[in-house]
């Protein structure tokens, strides 16, 4: 089974909210190391984690990622932006392709880069933050549904060699990326439980709370 005990992680978009907390929890399950990729990293006060500059928009940023961090052994795609309006029709045509870059081509492109050093070593994992399904963020819900299919699909391609990969899908999360939502909210303690347990039992998918699970089981229904 896949396991973080021993790994060296490598988390996008790691300064706060979710992308923290896949950081500590990932070392509290025994990583010894964990580069964390903002675009504007900080001090940690943790020698086990390394700042990395990282733009998951920028192809030159991703090759240096790569070469900086060639003993990954886990993925962790986390980072995400929000559009300034939830509707497809209000926002400019740079806010929607904005968002697909930063949603869909920047975890792809960066698990393609990555793709040699995962295959390189034995047990290596891809995770993937998705939150797709529900249709009413407008450009993020559409390019989460598109990476939820990359995912698929790299999961397909990365299985011979060894990959396992995890999709994670999830409702609100009680972070600041989040504070404008009213609905209920799980902790992000509660959240990261739930995937690395998953991850480490060798799940291909993370339901993390009934919202997901719910809206996942009305999918064959009518539109």
């Amino acid at each position: 089974m896949p396991s973080l005990d021993g790994s060296v992680v490598l988390v996008t978009g790691a300064n706060g909210g979710v992308g923290a907390h896949f950081v500590h929890d990932a070392l509290a399950r025994g990583a010894a190391k964990v580069y964390a990729t903002p675009r504007s990293p900080h001090a940690r006060d943790d020698e086990r984690i390394i700042p990395l500059t990282h733009d998951v928009t920028d192809r030159a940023s991703i090759a240096a990622a790569v070469a900086t961090a060639a003993d990954v052994t886990v993925l962790v795609n986390n980072a995400g932006a929000i559009p300034p309006s939830a509707s497809l029709l209000d926002v400019t045509e740079a806010d929607i392709r904005a968002n697909m870059e930063t949603n869909f081509f920047g975890p792809v492109f960066l698990a393609r880069a990555f793709a040699p050093v995962l295959a390189a070593k034995e047990g290596s994992i891809l995770i993937d933050v998705l939150a797709s399904w529900y249709a009413f963020g407008g450009a993020y819900s559409a390019s989460k549904a598109a990476l939820r299919s990359a995912t698929n699909s790299l999961r397909v391609e990365f299985a011979p060699v060894g990959v396992h990969v995890t999709g994670v899908h999830m409702g609100n999360v009680d972070t600041d990326m989040a504070a404008h939502a009213d609905r209920p909210k799980m902790l992000p303690t509660q959240l990261m439980t739930t995937v690395y347990d998953a991850v480490e039992a060798g799940e291909y998918e993370v339901l993390a709370d009934e919202l997901t699970k719910g809206v996942k089981a009305a999918l064959s229904g009518p539109v």
